[in-house]
This record gives structure tokens, sequence and C-alpha cells, in this order.
């Protein structure tokens, strides 16, 4: 039953994401439901994938090496700034196209260097696939990409790294709190 709820889950997550361009006939027809009925599927994905694959057995497929808790930190310090609104007013990712998925994209794999288990390579090798996906669907439907507006400050960067770090640490404490302690040592 995990492994269902945890592939439904994943199912959701992509239909969700990619129900605006597959059918947007489908979804301009909803009106103002659209977006919160997406919300409401979204949602219902996370707590899906979350309960499945708290639930699934641990199958040992590859052991990563011990390093790898530092190379997954780097990462995800990397994947959290990205997720900043640095691009709109930093300078150091000024005029990137889509952070946010580059720094889901960075997460997903920062998880699967740190996972050997088949749960951990099924969820997260899905939702790095599913950002690649989405930033190639969302390239094809938009064209090309211009960049506009001011460039930012790299005063701006530095406050959006202090930030990053603070939620690293407290993404860490709360993966403690669900008995995954990230950190080395």
């Amino acid at each position: 039953m995990s492994w269902l709820m945890l592939i439904v889950g994943i199912a959701l997550w992509w239909l969700a994401h990619l129900f605006k361009r597959l059918a947007p006939d489908l979804r301009a027809s909803l009106g103002g439901l659209g977006k919160p009925g997406v919300a409401v599927v979204l949602l219902l994905s996370v707590v899906l994938m979350v309960i499945g694959y708290g639930g699934i057995d641990y199958l040992d497929v590859w052991q990563p090496p011990g390093f790898m808790v530092h190379v997954n930190n780097l990462l995800m310090l990397i994947a959290l700034f990205l997720f900043t609104p640095a691009a709109r007013r930093g300078r150091v990712i000024y005029g990137m196209r889509h952070p946010m998925l580059a720094g889901f994209k960075v997460w997903a794999f920062a998880h699967l260097l740190v996972n050997g288990d088949l749960a951990s390579i099924v969820l997260f090798a899905s939702l790095l696939a599913w950002a690649v996906v989405e930033m190639i669907v969302i390239n094809r439907a938009e064209g090309s990409f211009e960049v506009s507006g001011d460039v930012g400050s790299l005063r701006n960067d530095a406050l959006f790294l202090v930030g990053s770090i603070g939620v690293l640490f407290l993404v860490g404490y709360l993966h403690a709190w669900f008995g995954v302690w990230p950190f080395p040592g």
C-alpha cells in the first residue's frame, strides 16, 4: 500500500504541475477554481508521497560514501539559495529563467547522492525528472527568454545567502525531528 501511495503521489505531482500545459483548454474552463483545485491536488500529492515514502521498508540498493553528506549539505545550501527571491533582487543568479526549478533539481540530486535505498531513488529521481521536464515544457511554451529589470546587488545576495544558511539549519533540525540527522557527526 505504501508503494502505491508513493507512486500515486508522484503521479499527482506531475499531473498537477503539467495540467496547465497539457490541457490548457480544460484548465481555462475551470476559471477561478483552477488554482485552488491544483493546490489541493498538490497538497494531496505531497501527503501521499510523505506517507508512502515513510511506510516503505528500507531496501538497500547502494551505500553512499560518508563524504556525500558534505556534498549534499553544500548542494542543499545552493538549492535553498536558488529558492530565494535572489533572481529578482540579487546579482549572482540575475537573469536565470527558472531559479526555483533549478533549485528543485539540485535538491533532488543532492538527496539521490545520500540516499541509496530503493524508495529514495524512486522518489527523488522521479522528482528530478519532473523538474527537467517542467523546464523543457515551459521553455517550449514560452519561447525565447529576455532578461530585463534591475540587475540587483551583491548585498542582497549576501542577505539571501545568510537566510539560506539559516533555513538549511532549520530544515536540518526538522529532518532530525523526523529521525534523520543530515549533518556530519
